[in-house]
């Protein structure tokens, strides 16, 4: 039955004067070891409250959050599965926690989705609910072992998902946990040995995927993917979970999600799980879902704590293995993250990911080629932005006597006012936002010889990075007129109405440096 609000308030005032005697209780080990719980450390105080009064190990209830959100609420940011906050209560078609945390607690969702304090409280709440229907008795739920079939539903997952979500909050409580959060806080789960009574639950369910022998096999849903592929697969597109390992795993097994992958990898240690096969076509990146192959990484990507060295060889492993398989050149163009491929307005994997050291263990090109300006997508970039594009747009601006300012990748209101000048003097709508016609334009800029096939050098290459803003494709900047570039110049005569005949003269230059 849910609390009333005023013997919760009471409970919590109880708990003030007992959180070391309860630390002691729930956890079994020395009062010593348990963190402090005073004013100053209030996710400390939570913990201890929430598990008191709902009767939960502290240390378990830590190490749920720790293993959903690495106890970062991200100020009420949802995860991809609509989840909230620290214990990620999560409202969607198959897992309610945060509707059942409501009902259990009394508290509003919308306080359960923004307060840390609630949102702790409301994780034990459901915590405790299915300890309850699960027949835990008290001497049972002292007993942290006893939790493992409650933990496993707090998942919302079934079969493999659910087990890899609980071994892995088992292995947090194994190893031990010393989190800084917010504040400067730590949060500290000591070490212990466990032997969880797994039961239904086991994780020996897991079977191995055929395409990737050292990954486990955990299929996404049937309404999560399409059978087969429509085009050769020629890229691999890098995600950011925005959540746990596996809770995203599970999220592809909701057919109400409508997005997989074909792989997910673990932080901790670099596990990878296979969630659609290699053949079929995974949904995850629009444009790209028929040519490529998808790679989660657990993980947000405003914190690079998630990205560990473990997790970066393990998917280098991985990318490199599919590139052998598919025949995926190891370059920028062929392996990209979800920011860059057209169509998409995800941010993923972000500042964060260090693509030269990625390059570096996948074996391949660190990215583009040392010149700063080619890239396997031009995204919008507006005041505000930053990173090695607006680098770019930075150098070109100069390049073309238009004073951006220092090419430091920081779009200010320098860099913005110089945007605007050139697009007035190439008749472009002078926002000061950089979009697909401005990059083509600016990618342009220059001498405008005549080329065809065969051609090399500069030009080319100034033609192959345009032609790629243009098209929304990724054309290769090798300073070599190909026949693949005599494609891309044919796709983009035939789009702007221009004399079809693969050759760049004045007309096409013209076209590209207007920003067409």
């Amino acid at each position: 039955m849910p609390l009333r609000t005023a013997a919760r308030n009471r409970a919590r005032a109880c708990a003030v004067a007992a959180l070391t005697a309860t630390a002691l209780l729930a956890t079994g080990h020395p009062a010593t070891a348990a963190p402090r719980a005073d004013a100053t450390d209030p996710m400390n105080r939570a913990f201890a409250e929430a598990a008191h009064e709902y009767g939960v190990p502290r240390d378990l209830l830590a190490a749920v959050g720790y293993g959903e959100t690495r106890l970062d609420g991200h100020a009420g940011t949802p995860s991809q599965a609509n989840g909230y906050g620290v214990m990620h209560l999560a409202s969607n078609p198959v897992n309610r926690s945060l509707e059942k945390a409501s009902e259990l607690t009394g508290e509003s969702t919308a306080r359960l989705r923004r307060d840390t304090t609630a949102n702790i409280l409301g994780g034990a709440a459901v915590l405790r609910d299915h300890a309850d229907a699960l027949g835990l008795d008290a001497s049972e739920r002292r007993d942290v072992d006893s939790w493992y079939p409650a933990v496993a539903r707090y998942s919302a997952a079934d079969g493999p998902a659910a087990a890899l979500y609980a071994d892995a909050v088992y292995t947090f409580l194994a190893e031990g946990v010393a989190a800084t959060v917010s504040g400067g806080e730590e949060v500290l789960v000591p070490s212990r040995p466990v032997d969880p009574e797994k039961g239904a639950a086991a994780s020996d369910v897991y079977a191995q995927s055929t395409d990737y022998p050292s990954a486990r096999w955990v299929p996404a849903s049937s309404a999560n993917f399409a059978t087969g592929r429509t085009a050769a697969v020629d890229k691999v597109v890098l995600h950011v979970t925005q959540g746990s390992y596996a809770g995203s795993i599970s999220w592809f097994q909701n057919p109400a999600s409508q997005v997989s992958a074909h792989y997910v990898i673990r932080s901790s240690d670099g596990e990878v799980t296979q969630t659609v096969r290699d053949k079929d076509t995974a949904w995850h990146a629009r444009s790209a879902n028929a040519s490529s192959v998808g790679i989660e990484h657990e993980g947000w990507v405003d914190n690079p704590a998630w990205f560990t060295d473990t997790m970066y060889r393990s998917s280098a492993a991985l990318t490199s293995h599919l590139s052998a398989k598919f025949g995926i050149p190891k370059d920028r163009a062929h392996i990209v993250g979800h920011s860059e491929v057209p169509g998409n307005d995800h941010t993923d994997p972000g500042v964060h990911w260090d693509w030269n050291r990625y390059m570096e263990l996948v074996g391949g090109d660190p990215g583009n080629g040392g010149d700063g300006l080619t890239f396997p997508t031009y995204t919008t970039q507006r005041s505000g932005s930053t990173g090695p594009q607006v680098k770019a747009v930075q150098t070109l601006l100069n390049a073309q006597g238009y004073e951006a300012g220092r090419a430091d990748g920081s779009f200010g209101p320098t860099t913005q006012s110089a945007v605007q000048s050139f697009q007035r003097a190439r008749s472009l709508v002078a926002d000061g936002v950089v979009g697909p016609k401005t990059w083509t334009a600016l990618l342009s800029a220059g001498a405008t010889p005549a080329l065809e096939r065969g051609a090399s050098g500069d030009a080319v290459k100034r033609l192959q990075r345009a032609l790629t803003a243009a098209l929304g494709t990724t054309v290769s900047v090798d300073g070599s007129f190909g026949p693949a570039t005599e494609t891309a110049v044919r796709s983009y005569q035939t789009g702007r109405k221009l004399s079809v005949d693969g050759m760049v003269g004045p007309a096409t230059w013209g076209a590209l440096q207007a920003g067409r």
